[in-house]
């Protein structure tokens, strides 16, 4: 199967993609791109858009009104004028009398809402808010800690608790995380490994669809331009096709390589030494595994790819027949973000050995906890199942596909291919 052909096609594909500028480019800048959407998710996260925040604080203790007038005004968001706080006491009962006073300004949004403190909150802590829009979370983030403070003094006010007692009471219980090995130490961990997973779940998500959707055009390309008839007149379609996915999935080893360096040095090197809550605990190994798992999964990925664009004579047709493919690299893309809390829970667990989901999801799992040497191995034996499975289908439907012309084919006449003979 593997002949001088395919090799001569192989370093066709490394010329013509290896050493383009688009390669040269995407490999710069989409680690550039990636920790830039991160950065501006963080960004948009942080901007509150809150400034000029009207609130009456209203209370039925006035004591509760006098502790919290102090606590609040002493806030940079008071301070520096974000937060404009009128304070006020009322009578038991008068809630919705005090409300409805103030509904044409809260209405016209001249007021920005009414933060009410019934007399049992002492007792439930239970705080209302009267707004037109209630779903200003930055609200609630920013009184909620002043507002827990007042309650919690007052409450304690007569216990003979001391200003000590007082400060444990307020303060929220921190968990830190000790990763317990086969070694002596227990090693504290921080916040590097969740980064890191995050990391390769990205790099293989991009990865997957920037080289998929290169392989799609292409053979679209060749298809219209006439070209794959000349290539075909001196080789055959299933040893173009093995060349250009060869070629490709090299390609794409190369890149995922010069991204991972950075991690390579950190984790081999004392050079560069990370604060205690970014250090990253995993080793040389783990990144071996997932360029062996990624070049498995990606020429799957790629002969799925190859076979919608040997189907269609246009890119705009195959655009929509590759959505079944890009929802094998989504969902996993989900499944990786959804076992952050638990890297251990029953939908982790089988999708990191799942065919396809596996891909993805196997190296955002394995930084985040120890998997056991047997799930690796399945999870490599898996990739290399499905691509026994998947490449004679793909090579069927693509030693005809390449070379029909004209109306779009029906489901009928690709499953036809499949049964066609060699």
């Amino acid at each position: 199967m593997f002949n001088r052909r395919i090799i001569t096609v192989i370093k066709r594909e490394l010329k013509d993609k290896l050493l383009s500028k688009a390669f040269i480019i995407s490999t710069l800048l989409i680690p550039v791109f990636m920790f830039g959407i991160l950065a501006l998710q963080t960004l948009f996260i942080n901007i509150d858009g809150d400034d000029g925040t009207k609130l009456l604080i209203v209370s039925e203790n006035s004591e509760i009104t006098s502790k919290l007038e102090a606590e609040l005004n002493e806030q940079d968001y008071v301070k520096n004028k974000q937060y404009l706080l009128t304070f006020e006491t009322v009578e038991p009962g008068k809630r919705d009398e005090y409300v409805n006073n103030n509904k044409k300004a809260i209405l016209d949004e001249s007021l920005t809402g009414i933060i009410y403190i019934p007399e049992d909150a002492l007792s439930n802590k239970e705080v209302k808010y009267f707004s037109k829009n209630t779903s200003n979370l930055s609200i609630f983030d920013k009184l909620r800690s002043s507002v827990n403070t007042v309650l919690l003094n007052i409450y304690f006010k007569d216990k003979d608790l001391n200003e000590e007692d007082l400060s444990f009471a307020r303060k929220r219980v921190g968990f830190d995380g000790f990763k317990v090995t086969t070694g002596d130490e227990f090693k504290e961990e921080g916040y590097g490994n969740r980064i890191l997973s995050y990391l390769f779940t990205f790099l293989l998500y991009f990865s997957l669809i920037i080289f998929g959707t290169m392989m799609l055009r292409s053979v679209v390309e060749e298809k219209n331009n006439r070209i794959v008839e000349v290539l075909l007149s001196s080789l055959k379609a299933k040893e173009l096709m093995t060349g250009k996915i060869l070629g490709s999935t090299i390609v794409g080893l190369v890149q995922m390589t010069i991204w991972l360096l950075p991690v390579m040095v950190l984790i081999s090197s004392t050079i560069f030494i990370l604060p205690p809550e970014f250090v990253v605990d995993i080793s040389m190994g783990h990144i071996l595994y997932l360029l062996l798992n990624y070049f498995i999964g990606l020429m799957t990925y790629l002969g799925l790819f190859a076979t919608v664009g040997a189907i269609f004579d246009n890119e705009q047709d195959a655009q929509s027949g590759m959505w079944p493919i890009m929802l094998l690299i989504m969902i996993p893309f989900f499944m990786s973000f959804s076992m952050i809390k638990n890297p251990n829970n029953s939908l982790a667990l089988i999708s990191s050995m799942s065919p396809f989901a596996s891909l993805i999801v196997m190296p955002a799992r394995m930084t985040l906890v120890d998997v056991p040497l047997w799930q690796m191995l399945t999870s490599i034996a898996v990739n290399l199942g499905t691509l026994a499975v998947i490449f004679p289908f793909a090579g069927k439907i693509y030693r005809v596909g390449i070379l029909m012309t004209g109306k779009k084919p029906k489901l009928g006449e690709v499953i036809k291919w499949l049964k066609a003979k060699n």
